[in-house]
């Protein structure tokens, strides 16, 4: 059972959100890290490995997602909880090993906010890998007195790394689609929802999986990635779905929706993504 923050009295507040921040897979896994919320941490940065990469060597669309999640609205100052986020990538960057997100908070209203990034070479932050921008929502105000905490991303370094979406607990069924499990707390907000970081994992896995089967090859470099979360995924399992939409050039498009079938088959996120043959 995941539990809701929503539900928890002002005095527990802070002590439920250390407990799902320090459970949440999403970024100890990819070693994001986030200074307004992590102890000890100066700069927002996240590592590029082999396993956020194509067989080709290009940058995912999903590990970018997580290095710059939008909109930029911490849960210190609210409860958030994205809307839309939308990228576009314009280095592959097979030779970044580290990116920095350069951030910008366009607006905080009372319930919606509206920030943009640029994710940038660490060693070169003239180099932009990619823009980003996002809106999302404030589900609830938060008590005074946070302090942040210590959480340390997962050492990885002697580890022969799978696939993200398997890493997630995602399998790809017999009837040949992309799952999620049933809602557990690692892969879940401090609001008892599904993730943004498994989210785009399991939607791209089933987008570069359409695109590869459509183009013949696996040689294929995302350009463009946007994300419109519907509804809160609660129960799963999640099931990913895609179509390609071919319009005859190097570029193809596709577009992704995915379901908590344990919640009468709701649709909770939809994407669209533009992929090129290299």
């Amino acid at each position: 059972m995941v539990e809701d923050i929503r539900r928890v009295s002002p005095e527990e507040h802070w002590d439920q959100f250390e407990k799902a921040w320090t459970a949440l897979l999403t970024y100890r896994y990819l070693g994001k890290r986030s200074p307004g919320l992590d102890a000890g941490v100066e700069r927002e940065t996240m590592p590029l490995r082999p396993d956020m990469r194509t067989s080709s060597g290009g940058i995912m669309a999903a590990p970018l997602c997580i290095a710059a999640p939008e909109p930029y609205w911490r849960d210190d100052q609210v409860i958030p909880a994205p809307v839309v986020m939308s990228y576009e990538i314009l280095d592959s960057a097979r030779d970044v090993t580290q990116v920095d997100v350069m951030r910008e908070v366009v607006h905080l209203g009372r319930t919606m906010g509206f920030s943009r990034s640029k994710i940038v070479d660490a060693a070169d932050h003239g180099r932009v890998i990619a823009v980003s921008c996002g809106t999302g929502v404030s589900l609830g105000d938060v008590p005074d007195g946070y302090e942040k905490v210590t959480n340390p991303p997962i050492d990885v370094s002697d580890r022969v790394l799978p696939p993200l979406p398997v890493a997630f607990g995602a399998e790809r069924g017999e009837d040949g689609v992309w799952r999620l499990p049933v809602m557990k707390r690692e892969l879940a907000s401090p609001h008892a929802a599904l993730h943004l970081g498994p989210i785009n994992v399991v939607l791209e896995a089933a987008a570069m999986e359409r695109v590869a089967d459509h183009a013949g090859t696996e040689s294929v470099q995302v350009e463009s990635w946007t994300v419109m979360m519907i509804r809160p995924g609660v129960v799963g399992p999640f099931r990913a779905e895609a179509e390609i939409v071919d319009g005859g050039t190097e570029r193809m498009a596709t577009q992704l929706t995915l379901r908590d079938e344990g919640k009468d088959d709701r649709v909770i996120s939809v994407a669209s993504a533009v992929f090129r043959r290299v």
